[in-house]
């Protein structure tokens, strides 16, 4: 398999990348043959799936405009993934020039591209770290450069928490963040879950096989499991509701029924 250029010379491109897969379904040109595999081999089982990531991109724009109606121009998105068209830093300085962005991500395809795309770009940046060590994420250079941790700033947390197994200890992660952020900082998260898929669970838990065979466990959350993640903080209305229907622009009868599955909210820190 021929690497190109811009594929950083430290991955493994022979092994499958949630984050080139979350590109693929989005219809984005950073992925492999091995992606597309594990991707069109999740969607015989789940064929919704680029409808729910495209559901998981809408809601997040959504959030980040309301975050800036609400007086916040910092935003830290652990998860970024591989930059697509209306990222967070895009739309947040549409709505607020000068506003603040830092975007965190593992996988070295997401944080090589980052750093393309910010390009000249002063405020924002990006942060090779996991979501599973908070502190390293909280004392890097970039977050200390751009991020004043004693002004509210809007958490992102979209479409990741859900690759994270509770043996690592998401609740404990999100707390810890939770913990270093201002009163009024918010968080915005989505999470996958049965809940919601119209197609019965045994079908879908298919796709889920899928990223278990990848070694990136996919853990589908109850909406009361996924609820726990917001302890601290007030919820924003309307509430943890499947993604069309928070604060929607268009009518959410509309949507496709697959967007509709899993959850997502926003909470503002006491």
């Amino acid at each position: 398999m021929e690497r190109p250029a811009w594929a950083p010379r430290s991955i493994d491109i022979s092994v499958p990348s949630v984050s080139r897969i979350y590109d693929y379904y989005l219809g984005g040109s950073h992925n492999f043959e091995v992606d597309r595999e594990a991707a069109r081999k999740a969607m015989t089982h789940l064929p919704g799936l680029p409808k729910i990531m495209q559901a998981n991109r809408a809601f997040m724009r959504r959030a980040v405009r309301h975050a800036v109606g609400a007086g916040i121009d910092q935003f830290l998105d652990i998860g970024s993934g591989i930059p697509t068209f209306g990222n967070v830093h895009e739309v947040a300085q549409a709505a607020h020039p000068g506003a603040r962005v830092v975007y965190v991500d593992h996988d070295p395809v997401a944080v090589a591209h980052s750093n393309a795309v910010l390009t000249g770009n002063e405020d924002a940046g990006v942060v090779a770290a996991d979501l599973r060590k908070p502190q390293e994420i909280l004392s890097s250079p970039e977050v200390e450069r751009l991020i004043d941790l004693n002004r509210p700033v809007a958490l992102l947390l979209v479409a990741i928490l859900h690759f994270v197994e509770d043996a690592d200890d998401p609740y404990g992660a999100v707390a810890q963040l939770r913990d270093a952020l201002a009163p009024g900082s918010l968080l915005v998260l989505t999470h996958a879950s049965y809940e919601g898929i119209p197609l019965p669970a045994e079908r879908a838990e298919g796709a889920v096989d899928v990223y278990k065979d990848i070694r990136n466990p996919l853990i589908m959350r109850s909406r009361d499991e996924v609820a726990r993640f917001f302890e601290g903080y007030d919820m924003v209305e309307p509430g943890l509701v499947p993604m069309p229907h928070w604060r929607p622009e268009s009518a959410p009868e509309d949507e496709d029924p697959y967007a509709f599955a899993g959850f997502a909210g926003v909470g503002i820190a006491a």
